[in-house]
């Protein structure tokens, strides 16, 4: 091995010797006898270290300020020229593991992490707190002496060092803002934190003359400093004194990054070379000697993988290892290009040197071509010097090297599977190293480390960004599990309360990056969330750090947890689900309730808010991010209603005129269906109340005025053989607050009372009829079934359109399930939800799927295929209409840039703009019946439910909720029977059943349960089975026979219409 050096050498910073050259024009062998041990050169502007492999440091060139870490009484102060490198013996007892330089100042860093400087002290940039101008001798700096440094970087006058916790230190000048901290003034004298890029993880950190760079592990790269020649690559000329971001090589990749006095360099995961800042001396390598303030890459490389880039003050070396080449540019006054003249280049040259060299074999150089062949192992570069370790280039030799690779040693603590795989195999009495305790202490603390763990291998993980968080899940899921097997008390213990005390603590609401957030997927994982008891610790802070997190960081970590698999989004809500339940359960007082059992009492409790409002965001995320969706039922807390006083609650909530009131109710998703139809009976029951209250007054008040008739009850007096005009006229006596109070049916020469099975055949009947196409109100689309408003009707219809509406009102606030074949998009746009593409396909399977086709198609020829335009045709009484879907619609071509428009411009005309009149009719009557706060409790699929039921029958439940009664038993044989008998109907059969028991062959939202059927004896066997729809009551003869029982009932229930006295 052997080192070549070239460039200036004014003050021996070439630490050649014996020399009386000032400048050494082509790379030139230093006869040294460590020199096949070097490490590692740092370049001051005139001074010069070594590290050789045992960490050793020498140093050479100018001392004025102590810069070369030797006491000045021995060193020779005439022809310093002649000067070769000396051992820095403050140092003899540490093994050295990176070396910096500054202008005048010189830093180390030992292999336990321990900082060193010496030289110029003048602007602090020794990181002493003293004021000492000069130190002559290494001296560590005591204010970062209990961290460990991972890395270090100097500028002119000022320092970096990154700590193995991820902690950014800077300290020294900041004229410029170059240190970071979000101020600029003189200096800073201690190494402070630069809490701007806290939870970051940084990878790698560089120095220019006054700027700054940090470059995280997935390539997000941040500058600030001196940027008043672009330097920092942000598109101004605008210096930052807090780091900012350059978006511009985001998804490049950059992997190392090297500087000038008023340039940088940036090297790419690819091998590509970009430049920016100052090029007056053709430093950027473009061709010319313009400035550039965006990064631009150096198109004269182009072609060729570059794995070694290094700056001096206003030159560049970069190398090219499949040629063997080191090419430099800039300034070349002092030899410093190596191309053996003195010139200034601004494009790529090749340095003139004894390394491999695929062109021609004679080269000329001060020093003859060696015996063997050499190949470069690393380039070195700063102020106007340079410096090139070279290898033998035979099998055995290590390479070269390639800086886009990271040296584990200067990289922050991560943790791992494998880590976690040792830890869980730790015996509970064994002793630990303390060296792993420290790691696993240091990562779990801090939030750099934390996401710079389980990262996708491959590299995978760079460029990260709203759709890619770079996380290996697999492997973030197994390190936890490994942890959850821990059985070390200390062990478990120290990762507690690092996450608990120091990690969440951290979590902060403008994060600098999205690199960031990555703590917001793999902390869940974390099996101590399953403890409910944790919540004040772990739960609470983690919710209110997610909802105090700013628009776009939200907006990222909620796309994250939508893409994530439907197993971990379920063990997300259910973690936070069961500290609900907790909560409620353990920390609030019981009190009697309305119903006079003891409940607990609600009241505002900020963690319980808080573990509401994350389970309200998962809500939010499932249904409108989601792909593969949570039903809504794995929302629901069953146990809410036995545990808590909910009509109450919901009574406070709908009485609270200042929104003061902290109620479940304004988190109706954890609300089941038999909550919430209990929710929605107790609002009947307030509204009826308040209506019957009213005409409890007015029948007072008729008693003065003998002519006023009131009722408590809507009756309604219907003939079936015109059910329609006779309900309309009926209804137009009452006015709005009318309708809340119950409805009671009279059907004209029948003599039954209204117990609820008139009302649930007068539903039934008048809904048939309403709905036939003679009224031509309803359109019927054939493949589902389904009705729609029709876009042509005549002005008297609207109040039919009302008169469906206040039926549908009447029908929930009555509690009677009603057969109104409408999709899905009716409830929706009465609950104010936006409709799409699925609603369009409940109505029309076929024409959603001509949406989804041109949704889908992507060539080239998508105009000619489908030759659309911004329009839609429609049958008026007989002639086409073209419609226009937006103004100059016809004439507006379909493309592949604006297809999602016209899909979605189509949707709003089939569901919104053609039916606009007719449907604002229906909701206007629907309204005057419904409107009011226990709409809100309701999504469009629970609404619907209740007005037209489900068919999500189990007919076992129903024949477990049977009650016998006057005689009757389960284990009558009749009774026996009949049940062996109506399990084997079909289904059709069954339904027939239910309408003839119940008045409806559809089940409520609650479910079969919700249907509890009595069965009493009568005498005679000649009759058939009778049903009182009012009661759920079937009068079931006792049948000598299966046969005749099965005879009976298939006659009974084909006979569902009209009612008599029994």
């Amino acid at each position: 091995m052997a080192v070549y050096c070239w460039g200036n050498t004014v003050h021996g910073e070439l630490g050649l010797g014996g020399i009386e050259d000032e400048q050494v024009l082509l790379p030139r062998e230093m006869d040294w006898c460590h020199s096949s041990s070097v490490q590692q050169a740092a370049c001051g502007t005139s001074h010069t270290l070594l590290l050789t492999k045992d960490g050793k440091l020498f140093s050479c060139g100018n001392n004025d300020h102590g810069q070369l870490g030797h006491d000045t009484d021995c060193l020779p102060n005439k022809r310093p020229r002649t000067c070769r490198f000396k051992f820095i013996s403050s140092l003899e007892n540490y093994i050295v593991t990176h070396v910096s330089c500054g202008t005048t100042h010189s830093l180390a860093l030992t292999n336990w992490g321990q900082v060193f400087s010496w030289g110029s002290n003048s602007i602090g940039q020794l990181g002493h707190d003293t004021d000492l101008q000069t130190y002559t001798t290494p001296r560590m700096i005591k204010t970062i002496a209990t961290k460990t440094v991972v890395q270090i970087a100097s500028g002119q006058f000022h320092s970096l060092a990154l700590t193995n916790s991820g902690e950014l230190f800077s300290w020294g000048a900041n004229g410029y803002g170059q240190l970071g901290l979000g101020t600029t003034g003189e200096k800073l004298v201690t190494p402070t934190l630069v809490k701007s890029l806290a939870g970051i993880p940084i990878a790698f950190i560089a120095c220019g003359g006054n700027h700054s760079f940090a470059v995280s592990k997935s390539g997000a790269i941040f500058g600030w400093g001196k940027n008043t020649f672009g330097q920092l690559g942000l598109n101004d000329l605008v210096s930052r004194c807090f780091p900012q971001q350059l978006k511009t090589l985001r998804n490049l990749g950059v992997r190392y990054i090297s500087c000038g006095d008023d340039f940088s360099a940036f090297l790419t995961q690819e091998g590509g070379v970009f430049t920016c800042g100052a090029g007056t001396f053709g430093q950027l390598g473009h061709g010319t000697c313009s400035n550039e303030i965006l990064p631009r890459m150096v198109f004269e490389l182009m072609g060729s993988k570059i794995t070694q880039i290094a700056c001096g003050r206003r030159h560049t070396l970069a190398f090219v290892p499949s040629r063997g080449k080191i090419y430099g540019f800039g300034l070349g006054g002092v030899g410093q290009l190596g191309v053996g003249v003195i010139s200034n280049y601004n494009t790529p040259q090749i340095v003139r040197g004894p390394w491999i060299d695929p062109g021609p074999k004679t080269i000329d150089t001060i020093s003859p071509p060696p015996a063997t062949q050499l190949i470069v192992g690393k380039i070195f570069a700063g102020g106007d010097q340079c410096f090139v370790s070279l290898l033998v280039d035979d099998p055995e030799s290590i390479g070269s090297a390639d800086y886009r690779l990271y040296d584990p040693n200067t990289q922050i603590l991560t943790m791992s599977a494998e880590i976690s795989k040792k830890l869980c195999h730790i015996q509970p009495e064994e002793t630990i190293d303390i060296d792993l305790l420290s790691v696993i202490e240091t990562v779990f603390k801090s939030l750099a480390c934390f996401n710079g763990s389980w990262l996708l291998p491959n590299e995978q993980h760079l460029c990260c960004s709203s759709r890619q968080p770079g996380v290996d899940m697999e492997a973030a899921e197994e390190t936890f599990e490994n942890i959850r097997k821990i059985e070390h008390d200390t062990l478990k213990q120290m990762i507690w309360e690092s996450i608990s005390s120091d990690l969440i603590s951290s979590l902060v609401a403008s994060p600098a990056d999205v690199e960031t957030l990555r703590i917001y997927l793999t902390l869940p994982m974390y099996h101590e969330f399953i403890n409910s008891k944790n919540y004040s610790k772990l739960h609470s802070p983690f919710s209110l750090a997610v909802q105090k997190l700013q628009k776009n960081p939200f907006t990222i970590v909620s796309r994250w947890w939508a893409n994530q698999s439907l197993e971990y989004f379920e063990r997300l809500v259910e973690n936070f689900k069961h500290v609900i339940l907790y909560i409620i359960h353990f920390k609030f007082p019981k009190v009697v309730g309305s119903n006079g059992e003891e409940r607990q009492e609600i009241r505002y409790e900020p963690n319980l808010a808080a573990m509401l409002d994350i389970v309200g965001i998962l809500y939010k995320i499932n249904h409108l991010e989601r792909k593969q969706k949570l039903p809504y039922e794995q929302f629901h807390i069953h146990e809410i209603d036995d545990l808590i006083d909910i009509r109450l609650d919901y009574v406070r909530w709908v009485t609270d005129n200042n929104g003061t009131y902290f109620s479940l109710c304004n988190y109706p998703f954890i609300f089941n269906a038999s909550a919430k139809m209990y929710l929605l009976q107790t609002d009947q029951g307030l509204q009826m109340h308040q209506a019957m209250q009213d005409a409890a007054h007015a029948s007072f008040l008729s008693f003065l005025r003998p002519d006023v008739n009131v009722s408590q009850f809507i009756v309604l007096n219907v003939s079936r053989e015109n059910i329609v005009q006779d309900t309309i006229r009926e209804l137009a006596q009452y006015s709005a607050n009318d309708l809340k109070k119950p409805l009671k049916i009279k059907f004209h020469g029948e003599e039954a009372e209204d117990a609820g099975g008139l009302r649930k055949e007068f539903f039934m009947l008048l809904l048939k009829d309403i709905l036939d196409p003679k009224y031509g109100m309803f359109k019927t689309y054939e493949e589902s079934r389904a009705i729609w408003f029709t876009e042509d009707f005549f002005d008297n219809e609207e109040t039919m359109f009302a008169l469906i509406g206040i039926l549908c009102g009447l029908a929930i606030y009555n509690f009677t399930i009603i057969n109104l074949p409408f999709p899905l998009a009716l409830y929706k746009k009465l609950l104010d939800e936006p409709v799409d593409l699925s609603d369009l396909r409940d109505l029309s399977p076929t024409v959603a799927q001509s949406m989804q086709s041109i949704l889908d198609y992507t060539e080239s020829d998508f105009e000619e295929v489908f030759d659309l335009t911004f329009s839609t045709t429609r049958d008026f009484f007989g002639e086409m209409q073209t419609i226009e879907l937006t103004p100059g619609g016809d004439k507006m071509r379909v493309t592949l840039d604006n297809k999602e428009e016209f899909v979605r411009l189509y949707i709003d005309y089939v569901l919104n703009k053609s039916v606009e009149k007719s449907f604002k009719q229906f909701r206007l009557g629907f309204m005057k019946v419904c409107g009011g706060n226990v709409l809100k409790l309701f999504k469009a699929h629970e609404l619907m439910a209740v007005v037209i039921g489900n068919e999500e029958y189990d007919w076992h439940v129903l024949e477990e909720n049977a009650e016998y009664k006057n005689g009757y038993k389960s284990s009558d044989p009749t009774i026996r029977w009949f049940w062996e008998v109506f399990h084997e109907l079909p289904l059709e059969e069954k339904k027939k059943f239910l309408l003839f028991l119940t008045g409806c062959d559809r089940i409520p939202i609650q479910g079969m349960k919700a249907i509890k059927i009595h069965i009493q004896p009568t005498p005679d066997d000649k009759f058939l089975p009778v049903a009182h729809t009012c009661f759920n009551l079937l009068d079931l003869p006792q049948y000598k026979t299966k046969e005749k029982l099965k005879y009976k009932l298939l006659q009974a229930i084909q006979q569902t219409q009209g009612f008599s006295l029994v």
